[in-house]
């Protein structure tokens, strides 16, 4: 996936944010090292990640258990929408494991609640759609949180399009492009795209800003290619049918570090709209909201939090508390 939410973050902050994110490739390809990328398929499948803590009767008896509503209690999991094709944050290893970020911090969260975090695999622009049908309880896929999102605003007309969700938010990620590894063809920013072509995953904030820029380019536009999963979009530049690509921080770094051994990408320029990632909670589940933001402080408190993104070379972008629709 690529980058997963609208415009609002200011220069200054996203220069602010600059160094210490890169700081955080050289971790990333140490995880890269031990874990194999794997291409998640977009079927629903569903893989459970999480486990019930002691017995029925010590899950009663836990505080955080008894916040969740009785529907989750009654089944035992959290259903967890997610595009499992987005490492580190989420993707399947070479054995079909959905492993990273997200699936961990889920197993947290479960162990903390005495449920498990069942993650199921869609494709990331229809997220909101199953959660809103309640085929998800919770949307967990590097889902930036947005005021567009919270009161359910289609970013690109301006129209109510639903309800909204709320998120608790439990990371921070800006957007980066990233080319073929010494082929740059000039591209250091968004306003240097003008009359290139570039690969984005579909309803993600770096298609957003494409679009944007595309307004500024007079008639030298940007060609945009749209794929349903990031990894699609890698596999277009990586083959030359675009001049670069765009995904989350995190994203592109673990990309360039792992794809090819590190012979295929670079990053380039700055990263833009640092912003955080959250866990989407329908409006009306404000029960389920309130248990997932107890438990991330919980993890956050015992350093349960630390120890996973440091696995996954994203402490960079670590919270140090949860939040509830700190997006703007």
């Amino acid at each position: 996936m690529t980058a997963r939410t609208t415009r609002r973050t200011t220069a200054q902050k996203t220069r602010k944010t600059l160094n210490s994110r890169f700081a955080a490739v050289g971790a990333i390809a140490v995880a890269g090292t031990m874990l194999l990328t794997g291409c998640g398929d977009q079927t629903n499948t569903k893989e459970g990640s999480g486990k019930e803590t002691g017995s029925s009767s010590a899950a009663s008896e836990n505080k955080l258990h008894a916040m969740l509503p009785q529907s989750i209690k009654d089944n035992g999991k959290v259903r967890v929408g997610s595009d499992i094709a987005y490492p580190p944050v989420e993707f399947k290893d070479d054995s079909g494991k959905t492993v990273g970020l997200d699936p961990d911090i889920g197993a947290a969260l479960g162990k903390e609640l005495g449920v498990t975090f069942e993650f199921e695999n869609g494709t990331f622009d229809t997220l909101i759609t199953g959660l809103r049908s309640k085929r998800y309880d919770i949307a967990m896929s590097a889902m930036t949180d947005s005021k567009d999102r919270q009161n359910g605003i289609d970013s690109e007309t301006g129209k109510k399009v639903g309800e909204g969700v709320d998120f608790v938010d439990y990371f921070t990620a800006g957007v980066s492009i990233y080319t073929k590894k010494g082929d740059t063809q000039g591209i250091a920013s968004w306003s240097d795209l003008c009359g290139k072509k570039i690969a984005v995953q579909r309803g993600t904030v770096s298609e957003d800003l494409a679009k944007a820029e595309n307004k500024k380019c007079g008639k030298n536009k940007i060609t945009i290619e749209p794929f349903d999963n990031d990894l699609e979009a890698q596999t277009r530049l990586r083959a030359g049918g675009v001049d670069a690509g765009s995904s989350d921080f995190p994203v592109a770094a673990y990309a360039v570090k792992t794809s090819g051994g590190g012979k295929d990408f670079e990053v380039v320029g700055e990263q833009v709209e640092a912003a955080p990632y959250g866990i989407a909670v329908a409006k009306d589940n404000t029960q389920l909201r309130d248990a997932i933001k107890a438990a991330l402080d919980e993890i956050i408190k015992n350093g349960e939090y630390k120890k996973i993104v440091d696995k996954w070379g994203v402490a960079a972008g670590a919270v140090t508390e949860a939040k509830v629709n700190g997006g703007s």
